[in-house]
C-alpha cells in the first residue's frame, strides 16, 4: 500500500480516500439542503483542499492566515470566527470573508460598520455539551467561547444574519439531536428572524456507524421549520482514516523491554495521543499496553512486543507498547494509522525534530511529494 522506500518521517494522504469521506458529506449536503464545509483548524492539507473543494462548499476559518490559506488553496466561501478579532486584521480578514462569527456583543459593535459587506453572525453559548471531557467542552462553566442567551435579551440585533454554535466533539447525530432541543429552547426567538444557522462541528459523520440519515433529517426538518440556510463545518470526519504517519526505526534499546527509538515524536507529530489522550493504531501491529501504561491485551506465542518512542528528550514522547508478527530491525518502517486530522495542524519542532513531509497517493496509486520540509522552516520560527 505504500512505498517504505520513502524517506521519513513523512505524513502519507490516500486520495480516493479522502474522496470518499467527501462523497459522503456532500451527500449530506445534497439530501439535507446543508452547505457543508471545510474546518481547517482540523484539516489543513495544501495538496488536498482543491480535491475537498470538489465536494464541499467552502472553509470555516479560525483567523487572518486561516482565511488567507483558505483563499489561496481552495477559494471558495471562507467563513471566519474568532475569540477576539484584532484592529490590525480585521480588515484583511473582512476583505477575504463571505461570513465573519463574533464572539460577544462588544466586538459586533465595534467592527460591524467596517464588516458591513460581510454576512455577520454570533456564536452562542448553550451551556449544554456532549463533549467527552471538559478539555474540549467549549460550552461549559466559565467558557469563553460564546454569548449566553440570557445577555442577548433586549439587544438591538440589526445587522446580524445567522447564529452559530459548536457544541460537540466526535459525536453522534443523537448528540446533535440534544444539542439542537437546547439550542431552540434558549435562542428559539432569535433563530426566527435569521438566514442563517451554523451547526458547528464535532459530527462524525464518516466514522463507521454514525446514522447519515438522522442528520439528513435533523438539518432539513430545522432548515424547513425556521426557513434558514444551515451550515456543517466537520474537519476531523474530511480526514477521517484518509492517511497515515510513516516513522523509520531509528535504534533499540533494552530496558526491561525492547524499546524502539522512531524518527516521529508523539508531542511534535501526534499530539493528540497526549491531549485527547488515546493510542494510535499501528499497521501489522497490536497495542499490547496503551502511552499511559493501560494494558490491553497480552503477548502471544510468536509475536514480538516493543515500546515504540519518540526520538526527543521528552522522556513521555512515548506511542505506547506494541506486538510485532516479526522482529524489529533498524531501519524497519512503522505505520501509524489515521494521522491526518488534527496533526499537521499542530504540529511542532520541539527538540529540532524533523517535520514530516507531506505526501499524497493519488487516484493513480502514485507516490507523489506535496511539501518538503526543511532545516530553514525550523529556523525561520526561532
Amino acid at each position: 500500500m505504500f512505498d517504505f522506500d520513502v524517506k521519513t518521517p513523512a505524513y502519507i494522504l490516500e486520495e480516493n480516500k479522502l474522496r470518499k469521506n467527501c462523497e459522503l458529506l456532500a451527500s449530506v449536503g445534497e439530501k439535507s439542503g446543508v452547505k457543508v464545509l471545510l474546518a481547517l483548524k482540523g484539516f489543513a492539507f495544501s495538496g488536498a483542499l482543491k480535491i475537498v473543494g470538489e465536494y464541499l462548499q467552502g472553509c470555516t476559518c479560525s483567523g487572518l492566515w486561516e482565511a488567507k490559506f483558505a483563499k489561496e488553496y481552495m477559494d471558495k466561501e471562507i467563513h471566519t470566527y474568532s475569540p477576539a478579532f484584532k484592529d490590525d486584521e480585521i480588515k484583511q480578514i473582512s476583505d477575504l470573508s463571505h461570513h465573519i462569527v463574533f464572539n460577544s456583543l462588544y466586538q459586533f459593535e465595534k467592527f460591524k460598520n467596517l464588516c458591513s459587506k460581510n454576512s455577520l453572525g454570533l456564536r452562542c453559548n448553550l451551556e449544554f455539551s456532549l463533549a467527552p471531557k471538559e478539555l474540549y467542552n467549549p460550552c461549559g462553566r466559565y467558557s469563553r467561547l460564546g454569548i449566553l442567551s440570557k445577555d442577548l435579551e433586549n439587544v438591538d440585533l440589526d445587522g446580524i444574519k445567522g447564529l452559530h454554535f459548536h457544541a460537540l466533539c466526535e459525536e453522534s447525530a443523537n448528540a446533535l439531536e440534544a444539542v439542537l432541543k437546547v439550542f431552540e429552547t434558549k435562542f428559539g426567538k432569535w433563530i426566527k428572524k435569521m438566514q442563517w444557522v451554523n451547526f458547528g462541528g464535532g459530527h462524525h459523520i464518516t466514522k463507521k456507524g454514525y446514522d447519515v440519515e438522522k442528520i439528513i433529517t435533523l438539518c432539513k426538518n430545522f432548515s424547513d421549520k425556521y426557513g434558514v440556510q444551515v451550515y456543517l463545518e466537520p474537519g476531523e470526519a474530511v480526514g477521517w482514516q484518509s492517511g497515515v504517519l510513516l516513522a523509520s526505526v531509528v535504534d533499540i534499546v533494552e530496558n526491561e523491554k525492547k524499546i524502539a527509538i522512531l524518527d516521529v515524536s508523539s508531542e511534535a507529530h501526534m499530539p493528540d495521543t497526549i491531549i485527547m489522550p488515546y493510542t494510535s493504531e499501528v499497521l501489522d501491529a497490536r497495542i499490547l499496553t496503551t502511552r499511559e501504561n493501560e494494558k490491553i491485551s497480552n503477548l502471544q506465542k510468536g509475536e514480538f512486543a516493543y515500546l515504540l518512542t519518540g526520538n526527543t528528550c521528552l522522556a513521555g514522547d512515548v506511542m505506547g507498547e506494541y506486538a510485532f508478527k516479526k522482529e524489529l530491525k533498524r531501519g524497519d518502517k512503522v505505520v501509524f494509522l489515521d494521522q491526518i486530522h488534527y496533526s499537521i495542524v499542530k504540529n511542532t519542532t520541539f527538540n529540532g525534530v524533523i517535520l514530516p513531509n507531506l505526501m499524497l497517493i493519488n487516484q493513480k496509486n502514485k507516490l507523489q511529494m506535496v511539501r518538503e520540509f526543511s532545516y530553514e522552516d525550523y529556523a525561520r520560527r526561532n
